[in-house]
């Protein structure tokens, strides 16, 4: 391969690309730096400033003078970080949701018409060609290569075999954690509502990277966030954080007043992930399972009033 040959692909390529934007209008009323700010935004929650510039390579004044606007369109708002005051905490509005959903649909729609053009062979054929881009020269993924979908089928099982595995592996649990989460599973898979209980699988360069569960508790109005596992590889590329915040957008959307969770306190990063997502630490016990001794935890996020 010589410059040329990367050369005439990048003008080929953003030729492709230009089509559909500029021709088509696809992210009027606005370019296609902010419709991708945009989505940023929509799919890593509690972003500020320096996350989004740094993840996209912007530079400051540019990235502020699309957020001013983004702010007058009332797509955004911007607060004080709860955990560093000195950042500002860039939210999207219901407004600014809408939008971001509406540029997504667009966009779907888009490639979906131009994969109409292609034969099914050549879909797969171009399908591994773009992930060995990406692999080769992607380096680093970046929290919007995640995707947070439904469970496929043999998935489930996925879930009990990395939860004993990978506590085995970092924490030296035995046994009796990976029942535990047998159980869980299991229970699931028998009996849920899926208007108010899900699984969720994180995926990243095409493979399961992470799982979480929310189901109901015991207590009326109250659901249970559960199983929260991501993988080793896949930290630091905001997994955790989607699938958080996954959890909390549908135990609200279902009409739960409250979530709530069971955790040990050697798990640091997790409670650190709570935390950031605004649960509260309400109570601890000690105890013996899965053959170590500890120290338990329950954590609660109100997600709506007594009057709402």
């Amino acid at each position: 391969m010589t410059v040329q040959d990367v050369r005439a692909f990048n003008r080929f390529y953003t030729g492709v690309i230009g089509a559909l934007d500029y021709e088509r209008h696809l992210y009027a009323p606005y370019t296609l730096t902010e419709a991708r700010v945009l989505y940023e935004l929509a799919h890593a929650p509690y972003l500020d400033a320096a996350d989004v510039r740094a993840g996209l390579g912007l530079d400051a004044g540019y990235l502020s003078r699309i957020l001013n606007r983004f702010e007058e369109d009332g797509l955004v708002r911007r607060e004080p970080s709860q955990d560093d005051p000195r950042r500002r905490r860039i939210t999207l509005t219901a407004r600014g949701r809408e939008t971001a959903a509406l540029l997504d649909e667009r966009a779907r729609e888009s490639v979906a018409a131009l994969l109409d053009g292609i034969a099914p062979a050549d879909r797969a054929r171009l399908t591994e060609a773009m992930r060995t881009i990406r692999d080769i020269l992607g380096g680093r993924k970046q929290a919007a290569d995640v995707v947070v979908r439904e469970p496929r089928a043999g998935e489930l099982g996925w879930i009990v075999q990395r939860n004993g595995a990978l506590y085995a592996v970092e924490y030296g649990w035995n046994a009796e954690y990976e029942g535990l989460v047998a159980r869980i599973v299991a229970d699931y898979a028998a009996d849920h509502d899926p208007r108010l209980e899900r699984v969720w699988i994180a995926e990243l360069g095409g493979r399961p990277v992470g799982c979480v569960m929310c189901v109901r508790d015991d207590a009326p109005g109250t659901a249970r966030l559960r199983l929260l596992l991501v993988e080793p590889e896949a930290r630091g590329h905001g997994v955790g954080d989607r699938l958080v915040r996954t959890v909390i957008d549908f135990a609200r959307g279902a009409g739960y007043r409250e979530l709530v969770l069971w955790t040990n306190d050697v798990l640091d990063s997790a409670r650190r992930l709570y935390q950031r997502h605004g649960f509260a630490l309400v109570a601890e016990r000690p105890h013996r399972s899965f053959g170590k001794d500890l120290v338990g935890q329950d954590w609660r996020l109100t997600l709506r009033g007594p009057g709402e």
